[in-house]
């Protein structure tokens, strides 16, 4: 792995916030706004360093975005919102540093563990990877964030879903280790560009949150996204996907969208 998308900054804002620059690998396709994907994990980062030790593991992330997220400093705060022995729920923010404005928010639940190993099961077989086919046509024109992730797209579902393998190729934080659920997080946004049901080159599809639901943690850092978007006659739309690493079935996500024409 070479590069980063965020590095530490010195100093802090505050009680046990942390600051952030945030490097070109953050950039979205949108412009010069961060892609949803690094903020994601930055904030899931924090998120486990709270869980940790507690005996509870992540069971729900959904992060909504507050605003544009600049490709800038960046502060982060994070805080157990409803303490617990069973349940939990943790929040984490981000926020930028020049007006100290709130840009994305990450709630999640943490459940206690449990042997429940005899009862296990997942409602989808494996999902099994083959050759790749030619990325997107819009990945070849892009920079920032796409040329972060290795992509391999394959074949559609006989139900015409799209189905894409994601793998990170750079760090989060500086060159410091990461966790499988933050790699998930470094790639799981992009659901909404594996589904995508619309020309990118006619219409913004720019997604608001993103929820993730986890039945089990995954594990590695390669992520099959089957994924599948529906757009309404108003303007709004949605993407749901459900996502596999080696192991198999693992969680769903989904994706509120904001749909307009260019």
């Amino acid at each position: 792995m070479t590069g980063s998308y965020y590095r530490r900054a010195e100093g802090s804002g505050g009680t046990g916030d942390v600051i952030y620059e945030s490097t070109d690998l953050t950039r979205s396709n949108w412009g010069q706004i961060q892609h949803g994907s690094p903020p994601l994990a930055l904030l899931t980062r924090e998120i486990e360093r709270l869980v940790d030790g507690s005996g509870q593991r992540i069971a729900r992330l959904s992060l909504d975005i507050l605003g544009a997220i600049p490709v800038a400093p960046v502060r982060v705060a994070a805080r157990v919102q409803r303490p617990g022995r069973r349940i939990a729920l943790l929040e984490a923010e981000m926020f930028t540093c020049d007006d100290d404005r709130p840009v994305a928010r990450l709630s999640a639940w943490a459940l206690a563990t449990s042997d429940t190993a005899a009862v296990s099961s997942d409602r989808h077989a494996p999902l099994i990877s083959g050759p790749s086919l030619p990325p997107p046509e819009w990945f070849a024109q892009a920079s920032g964030y796409a040329h972060s992730v290795r992509w391999r797209v394959q074949p559609d579902a006989p139900d015409g879903t799209a189905v894409a393998w994601l793998s990170p190729q750079v760090h989060l934080v500086d060159s410091e280790p990461t966790t499988a659920l933050q790699r998930l997080a470094m790639v799981v946004d992009s659901a909404n560009g594996v589904g995508a049901a619309l020309d990118v080159n006619e219409y913004v599809f720019m997604n608001t949150d993103t929820v993730v639901h986890l039945h089990r943690l995954p594990i590695g850092a390669d992520f099959g996204l089957r994924a599948r978007a529906s757009i309404g006659p108003d303007g709004v739309g949605a993407t749901t996907a459900e996502l596999f690493d080696d192991d198999g079935f693992f969680g769903t996500s989904a994706q509120a969208l904001l749909v307009q024409r260019r």
